[in-house]
């Protein structure tokens, strides 16, 4: 649905849904019993559960249950960071009575791939990833060369960089579920970007490396990397491929 639709109309929405009218009102930390569909939000490299927060908001007043959840991205391998999440998917699932939906920003897509490969929910909903670098950041290929700068990517580097190890593709399922993908399109720094990336691109990943067979819909806003989770454009078709399972390419 639109997030920004007027609360007399998300109010209706929500009753067609079948969900309470006091769950715009729950924090993301609720109980799994809260009504709404739940969706799972997953920072991306370097980030912090809070970072997913606006967003949170946002879906909350829709008439979503967010859940912002943190990682290690930097000192644990994307297989172990799967391990990790796991049981929280798991426990997520069980409580869902309608879809399991997940927005996930960055590393974060590459994460709700394999987390879907390795336990996909029996409710899984429909996904929606924010400037993913499906097929690697030239950025991660340039900090990896320097024996200098590698430290940076910590363990997520054979995840981030555009050529990985088998083992990193293995992870990787088939997209046969509901996939969206949202690209930007605006770096912050225009000249420093174009000079290590593809262009177009949103700073760190290239509109190119964000696409991936098999998704639904694809779109691109100009936006800058950072600025997709946050942009009020970004949250209205987020929230809108959920509800529909394509972008709102009209505006």
């Amino acid at each position: 649905m639109w997030l920004s639709l007027s609360p007399d109309q998300r109010s209706g929405l929500r009753r067609k849904a079948g969900a309470a009218r006091g769950a715009g009102r729950r924090s993301a930390g609720s109980s799994l019993t809260a009504a709404g569909p739940t969706v799972l939000l997953l920072h991306g490299f370097a980030g912090v559960a809070i970072m997913n927060r606006p967003l949170a908001h946002a879906l909350r007043r829709a008439g979503y249950r967010p859940v912002e959840v943190g990682y290690d991205s930097w000192g644990t391998s994307l297989d172990g960071i799967c391990e990790r999440l796991e049981p929280l998917l798991a426990r997520l699932d069980r409580a869902e009575t309608e879809s399991l939906h997940i927005v996930a920003h960055s590393m974060g897509g590459l994460v709700a791939r394999a987390l879907i490969r390795r336990c996909r929910p029996a409710r899984l909903g429909r996904v929606v990833m924010l400037g993913t670098p499906n097929g690697g950041s030239e950025i991660a290929d340039f900090l990896h060369r320097s024996p200098y700068l590698r430290p940076i990517l910590g363990r997520a580097a054979p995840a981030l960089v555009t050529q990985r190890p088998a083992a990193i593709d293995a992870l990787f399922g088939p997209v046969d579920y509901d996939l969206g993908i949202i690209a930007g399109s605006r770096p912050l720094v225009p000249v420093a970007a174009a000079r290590l990336l593809p262009v177009p691109c949103d700073g760190k990943v290239s509109v190119a490396s964000t696409r991936l067979a098999g998704a639904a819909d694809h779109i691109v806003l100009p936006l800058s990397h950072s600025m997709l989770p946050y942009h009020r454009t970004a949250h209205r078709q987020i929230g809108h491929f959920i509800e529909h399972g394509r972008f709102a390419h009209d505006g």
